[in-house]
């Protein structure tokens, strides 16, 4: 579940269908120069920014009090467009995605733009890490499923439903699991991934105990109490509850939480859940969906 959105930012999603929006991060001041710093920039392109940026306030009713940046200009799979960059910033809160504009600066399109020789989602799977991560199903399967999840999440407990339903079905595919914490909504789910880490370094098998034991008890657990039913969720899965103990307050396990967030961060991740299918993205956890892009995954040629 992403952070919930003033209906001003919440109609800014229309323009960034080409990337998943950053969302529920700090608000940072946008820079006021039209063009993001970096290599140089022409003339052509700071009266390209001025005109882009009138024609997307304009689009979409940003008034002044819209903080709007763009750039920096990037080539595109088209060779007549440039990939442009927007970040807007509004009330404490910012969204980021981007557009197509030409060169002749005649034409901004929205959406996907794809190069049609290449695979749309081998960008994706070089970006995910599949080696320290909690997963389940054979380490060669043709399928990969690979969840970014917050413990904390109701819409993840539906998708830790889905699976569950999912896995009987499909004993071929692997799940991989990664921590995507969304701290500002969510005030224990920090603390339960940390759980989760700490249990994946004691015992790789006794994590799916202690995760599935969180998403079981969700309900009750608070961010008064969950200190204690993390404790109580390794020691039934047959964990060292000292080891435990002192994982929770060590570094190391925060530090592979971040890295995890971190990691779909670059992908685009904004909200929880989202599923990754052999790069696939996926958000939410319907069966039906999950199910289609399996069976199509298993059917497709190996890569």
């Amino acid at each position: 579940m992403g952070m919930r959105q003033t209906p001003v930012m919440a109609g800014v999603a229309a323009v960034f269908l080409a990337a998943l929006p950053s969302s529920g991060q700090d608000l940072k001041r946008a820079d006021p120069s039209p063009v993001a710093t970096g290599a140089p920039v022409s003339a052509d392109q700071t009266q390209l920014s001025k005109a882009t940026e009138a024609f997307v306030r304009q689009l979409f009713g940003w008034g002044p009090n819209i903080q709007v940046k763009l750039g920096p200009f990037a080539p595109s799979a088209a060779a007549d467009f440039y990939t442009v960059p927007i970040e807007i910033s509004f009330n404490e809160q910012k969204e980021t995605g981007e557009v197509y504009v030409s060169k002749d600066g005649k034409t901004l399109l929205r959406g996907d733009l794809y190069d049609m020789s290449a695979d749309p989602f081998a960008a994706n799977r070089a970006k995910i890490h599949l080696e320290r991560s909690p997963s389940k199903g054979p380490t060669d399967a043709r399928v990969t499923v690979v969840e970014f999840a917050d413990f904390e999440c109701p819409h993840c407990r539906e998708l830790w439903e889905a699976l569950t339903t999912l896995a009987g079905k499909y004993p071929q595919v692997r799940v991989v699991y990664k921590d995507f914490p969304l701290t500002q909504i969510h005030p224990w789910a920090n603390t339960a991934a940390l759980g989760g880490r700490c249990a994946f370094q004691q015992s790789p098998q006794a994590f799916w105990k202690v995760h599935d034991a969180i998403f079981e008890n969700q309900d009750l657990i608070s961010p008064e109490n969950v200190w204690d039913k993390l404790v109580q969720f390794a020691t039934a899965a047959g964990l060292n509850s000292d080891t435990f103990k002192a994982c929770l307050s060590a570094p190391d396990a925060q530090r592979d939480v971040d890295a995890s967030r971190a990691e779909g961060v670059a992908l685009g991740v904004n909200s929880t859940p989202t599923v990754y299918i052999n790069g696939r993205p996926v958000v939410g956890g319907d069966v039906t969906t999950l199910s289609q892009y399996i069976d199509f995954e298993l059917a497709a040629p190996k890569r």
